[in-house]
């Protein structure tokens, strides 16, 4: 499925306190291996991944909508049902959405050169966000946005679309940018994830961006979700 063989992963996806510890030093070990350069040539196909949790259910619905690029035509899009497997821990969010991802990619046809998943990258306490947990595990360029700060520093962009200003680390690296997509709105945090750098993330970020504050791909498959969720009602 990627570079990782999951079965490292298998009985933290179980949950439970006795694994987050186990947790957060995957995630520092993972963070390691973090590819945070552009590794692909021509960008034609990008999918977004968006996620809701079923409470009453313990379940989590996932849809990934495909689209070519850049005119984001619509290609496909897929989704899944699946159990929760580990409870919600802020930090480790990506070991509870992401099997349900991951799952849902496999039921592409076909392999996007680029994952957009709402969320975070290496933006991060330990730098791996789950824009890196499921870009790794896949072995894919991914990139997380965001509609808010996580972790890192930032001076407020200016108000006009495409303005930007630097996500910095405690130790003073550029870890994703504070992006403006639309006039006089709150911006969206935008970082990469995996096989990507922050230049790049941040320019197909705003070019994704149609009107809204949302980049095309997440905002789509947020409704994609939500549709669902409701029609499972």
């Amino acid at each position: 499925m990627g570079i990782i063989d999951t079965d490292l992963l298998e009985d933290l996806y179980g949950g439970g306190p006795h694994s987050a510890a186990r947790a957060f030093d995957v995630q520092r070990e993972l963070s390691k291996i973090v590819i945070k350069e552009r590794q692909f040539g021509e960008l034609k196909t990008v999918a977004g991944a968006d996620l809701s949790i079923l409470t009453s259910e313990n379940k989590l619905i996932c849809g990934i909508i495909l689209f070519s690029y850049p005119d984001l035509t619509e290609i496909e899009r897929v989704h899944t049902v699946s159990d929760e497997r580990f409870p919600y821990i802020p930090g480790l969010l990506a070991f509870r959405e992401g099997p349900a991802i991951i799952e849902t990619f496999k039921k592409l046809r076909q392999r996007p050169d680029l994952l957009i998943i709402d969320g975070q990258g290496i933006a991060h306490p330990r730098g791996f966000g789950i824009a890196c947990h499921v870009g790794v595990l896949l072995d894919i360029p991914a990139m997380g946005i965001a509609k808010k700060r996580l972790y890192g520093n930032y001076d407020e962009p200016g108000e006009k679309r495409g303005c930007w200003s630097p996500l910095m680390s405690k130790e003073g690296d550029v870890i994703g940018s504070v992006l403006r997509t639309r006039d006089n709105t709150k911006p969206v945090f935008v970082s990469p994830g995996h096989r990507l750098d922050p230049e790049s993330a941040r320019e197909i970020a705003l070019l994704c961006s149609r009107g809204y504050r949302i980049p095309e791909p997440t905002r789509r498959a947020d409704i994609y979700v939500a549709e669902l969720k409701k029609r499972r009602s």
